[in-house]
């Protein structure tokens, strides 16, 4: 990679974000299908030829799984939010940049949660 300038990334350290940034929305958005598909299939495992106490067993499991499944679907839609706004700071040649100390977010912080918005420092003053 190469050396930043102003106190940003270069295009081609840019360029090199938005490939790892559009790869991880294309797996994000294929997770949200299969978590909202097991959603789906949560609201049509009738237990109607069970026992009763089953049943109502069931039915206290199948809600629990419901919700379960819809704060991960909200987690992984915020996820993608995330990933996308990463890529507007990208056009907008702003990403990278601590939201706090307004220095450079290491590279090695980006590559494993490209869509940061604070260095580590800055995290670590929360």
């Amino acid at each position: 990679m190469s050396v930043e300038t102003n106190n940003r990334y270069s295009d081609k350290d840019l360029a090199e974000f938005k490939t790892i940034i559009l790869d991880k929305i294309k797996k994000a958005e294929h997770d949200l299908v299969l978590i909202k598909s097991a959603y789906m299939n949560d609201l049509n495992n009738g237990t109607d030829d069970t026992s009763p106490t089953f049943k109502a067993f069931e039915e206290g499991s199948e809600t629990m799984s419901k919700e379960a499944n819809s704060q991960l679907a909200i987690r992984q839609e915020k996820f993608i939010r995330d990933l996308k706004n990463a890529l507007i700071r990208i056009e907008n040649k702003t990403y990278g940049i601590c939201r706090v100390t307004g220095k450079l977010i290491s590279k090695e912080r980006l590559k494993l949660v490209p869509h940061a918005t604070l260095s580590i420092e800055a995290k670590n003053m929360q």
